[in-house]
């Protein structure tokens, strides 16, 4: 039988885990998922511009467009340039609609050449803001 190791829900291969919940997968076989908590909402990888406005770590207003790496109904994980705090609010827009959500950071990724990693929750769930369609999770299981 193939040993088990222990890596976090979308980890990148890389090693850079998208959440802390943890799953055993069965190298070179099988995954067997493992979970503490069910998650509120499907995630995809979706890469889109949108545009962040907020403040930096220095405290300054700032506004970019930066890219999103995976989308889900109560947020997501972009990447940013400047240098955010955990905990700091953003605004951040969808261009094809202009529609706008306040978000609170509540991860922070080590900075890389594309920006830093930055984990995002909608203040209110908003399925539709991605424009595009999850999974329901009955369907997953």
């Amino acid at each position: 039988m193939a040993a088990l190791r222990h890596v976090a829900v979308g980890e990148h291969p890389g090693g850079w885990a998208i959440d802390g919940r943890a799953r055993a997968v069965e190298d070179g076989g099988m995954t067997e998922v493992t979970s503490a908590t069910p998650r509120r909402s499907g995630r995809m990888f979706h890469k889109m511009r949108v545009q962040a406005q907020g403040r930096a770590h220095d405290r300054k207003k700032f506004k970019e467009t930066c890219e999103t790496v995976v989308v889900n109904a109560h947020g997501g994980l972009l990447l940013l340039k400047h240098e955010v705090d955990n905990g700091e609010m953003l605004v951040i827009t969808n261009p094809e609609t202009l529609e706008e959500q306040e978000c609170r950071i509540v991860y922070m990724g080590d900075p890389g050449d594309k920006g830093q990693r930055v984990g995002i929750e909608f203040l209110t769930p908003a399925p539709r803001f991605w424009g595009v369609e999850f999974p329901s999770e009955s369907a997953i299981q």
